[in-house]
């Protein structure tokens, strides 16, 4: 994580049941990853997520979010110092 910027706490549970075999599998999973077994199930359970949101071809929105949807279009491209350099390919 970029130096100044904290790890968001988490304040939500979520329960769930898995079997055994499933169990094992998730925790040799990300034994193999040296993260904890938290962190490979959210991080797998959010990418199968944004995976799915991203397959998405229609999405709601009320007015005011359409406009305020419309205001982000419209708005001038901001400049990324790390990105433009990534991209430059300046980086080693």
């Amino acid at each position: 994580m970029p130096a100044g910027r904290s790890k968001p706490v988490r304040t939500k549970r979520i329960n769930l049941r898995a079997t055994q075999r499933q169990e094992k599998l998730i925790r040799t999973g990300a034994k193999t990853r040296g993260v904890s077994l938290t962190d490979f199930i959210l991080e797998s359970a959010c990418l199968l997520a944004e995976h799915a949101l991203a397959d998405k071809r229609e999405f709601v929105a009320s007015a005011k979010q359409w406009q305020q949807f419309l205001r982000a279009l419209d708005r001038p491209a901001r400049v990324i110092p790390e990105l433009a350099e990534l991209l430059a390919g300046s980086r080693p």
